[in-house]
Order: structure tokens, then C-alpha cells, then sequence
């Protein structure tokens, strides 16, 4: 039990440990990310959903017409880009933290159960895991968006409900690996129920991969959350999601590129930083890939 518990420990401390030559720049970029959703009220010069008609579509600052009142120039309705994407950061990383728990938490509990007691209970939840994987992912995120009606909420869970076999799969896969390890062996001889070593012994073994996974799977819900919001069956407007204020600056691209390529590129900053990040992270916690 002592090496057990020592080699828990030194798992969940692995994440801190590693963190010695990691990428700087999307770590950076992600930091800035994290802090300006933070502290979006604060920083935002404008309101993101009230405009000037006067200062519609007005340009970036350093083209003709101008002005460093607005920097990243206005939309249609004379609200200030700046604002809509800062506040805009908010919105996405609320909606992908927020899904990512719910999801992991969901596939961790069926995986963690379907992994460790096998037979017919591994069986079925294997075939719903694998019923929910055969579908689209996106088709299934309109048809769900469009049945249940655009909110933040039900965006929400509808990306819940696309992410968690993912999870599912993952931790059974380990579960099944660990429940045959001398220390869960040992922890059965001891007389421990199930739940005890499922929450106790097994659970902290997986907790690097879950991370990993979350990493990766938070860019993938805001690319997701985007696609929906573009689509028109995301978050509704006037809020400001990325997603939505792309699709509202497609009518305009030939005149007013800017409506389209602000958020487009914090779209693709932040999930290019989280794709990184989440590679490194796998590299330094798999202890087959790690260099030496």
C-alpha cells in the first residue's frame, strides 16, 4: 500500500514537475487567453453588444478612416470588434472548461466502471460508447442545437453529450490495465470495497491521461462551440462568440475583412496553443515518448 501510495503521488505530481521546457509561446498565448476571460469586463473599452451607428464599419486604426478609439475597427452595428472579442474569450472558454468537466466526468465514471467490472455491464457500455462514436459529430451537435433551442446552456450540453465516450474509451482502456496491477491485487486481499479501489487506487493512475485528453478536447470544443455559433445554432446573438461574429462578417468579407478575421484568428491562436500544449503535455507524461 505505501508504494502504492507513493507512486499516486509522484503521478499527480508529474504535472508540475514537467513543466521544465515547455513550449513557451502557446503557454504564453494561453496565459493571455486565461486572463483576459478573467478579466473581460475590465479591459473591454466598449460595450460588446451596444454600437454607434455613426462609426459603423469603421476600419482597423491604421487604415484610412480609421480611429484608435476603435483599434480593431467596428462591425455593421457600430460595436467595437476589440470588445466583442475580448469579451467574446469569456464566452468560449466558459463554454469549453465548462463542457470538458461535465464530459470528462461522465466518460471517467462510465470508463472507471465499465473497465473494472467487465462482463455484461463492460459489454453494453462499450456498444453505447461505440453507437455515440459512429455518429457525426457535428451533424449530431445541429440536429441536438436546432431540437433543443440556441442558449448557452443547451450548447453546452450538447457538446457534453458529443465528448464523453471519448473519455469512456480512454480510462477503460487504462482501467483495464491497471485493476491487474500488484497494488489493486493487494488492495483486494486487504478486503477494500470496489468503490474504494476504483476512487482510491485507480482513479489518481489515470488522472495524467485525463488531463492530456482535456487539453486537446478543450481546443476541440471551441472549434466545435465556433462551427455551431457560424452555423446559427450556437450561442444567440448579440453576445459575442467567435463563431457567431465569423459568420457575421462572411456578408462582408470583400469590403470589411477585419469583421471576420479578428475573431478568426483568436479562434485559431487559442486552439493552436491548446493542440501544442496538450502535445507536449502527452509527450512528458507517457514515459514511452518521454526523451531522456
Amino acid at each position: 500500500m505505501a508504494v502504492y501510495s507513493q507512486k499516486a503521488f509522484k503521478n499527480l505530481c508529474s504535472i508540475a514537475s514537467t513543466m521544465r521546457g515547455a513550449p513557451k509561446i502557446p503557454i504564453v498565448i494561453l496565459v493571455m487567453v486565461f486572463m483576459t476571460a478573467i478579466f473581460a469586463p475590465l479591459i473591454a473599452p466598449h460595450s460588446p453588444t451596444v454600437g454607434s451607428l455613426p462609426d459603423r464599419m469603421m476600419p482597423p486604426f491604421w487604415a484610412k478612416g480609421g480611429s484608435l478609439n476603435y483599434p480593431m475597427g467596428t462591425d455593421a452595428l457600430g460595436r467595437d470588434m476589440l470588445s466583442r472579442v475580448i469579451v467574446g474569450t469569456r464566452i468560449s472558454l466558459s463554454i469549453a472548461l465548462l463542457a470538458v468537466f461535465f464530459a470528462g466526468s461522465i466518460g471517467t465514471i462510465v470508463g472507471l466502471v465499465s473497465g473494472y467490472f467487465g462482463g455484461p455491464i463492460d459489454v453494453f457500455l462499450m456498444r453505447m460508447v461505440d453507437i455515440a462514436l459512429s455518429i457525426p459529430l457535428i451533424l449530431l451537435a445541429i440536429i441536438l442545437a436546432a431540437a433543443l433551442g440556441v442558449s448557452f446552456t443547451n450548447i453546452i450540453v450538447v457538446i457534453v453529450l458529443l465528448l464523453w465516450p471519448y473519455y469512456a474509451r480512454q480510462v477503460r482502456g487504462e482501467t483495464l490495465s491497471i485493476k491487474e496491477r500488484d497494488f489493486v491485487l493487494l488492495a483486494r486481499v486487504a478486503n477494500c470495497s470496489h468503490t474504494r479501489i476504483i476512487w482510491r487506487h485507480i482513479l489518481p493512475n489515470v488522472v495524467p491521461s485525463l488531463l492530456v485528453l482535456a487539453t486537446l478536447q478543450a481546443a476541440f470544443v471551441i472549434l466545435v462551440e465556433s462551427s455551431l455559433s457560424f452555423l446559427g445554432v450556437g450561442i444567440p446573438p448579440p453576445a459575442p462568440a467567435w463563431g457567431l461574429m465569423v459568420g457575421e462578417g462572411r456578408v462582408y468579407l470583400a469590403t470589411a475583412l477585419w469583421l471576420s478575421f479578428w475573431p478568426g484568428l483568436a479562434i485559431f491562436l487559442t486552439v493552436l496553443s491548446m493542440n501544442l500544449f496538450g502535445d507536449w503535455l502527452r509527450d512528458r507524461l507517457d514515459p514511452k515518448l518521454r526523451q531522456i
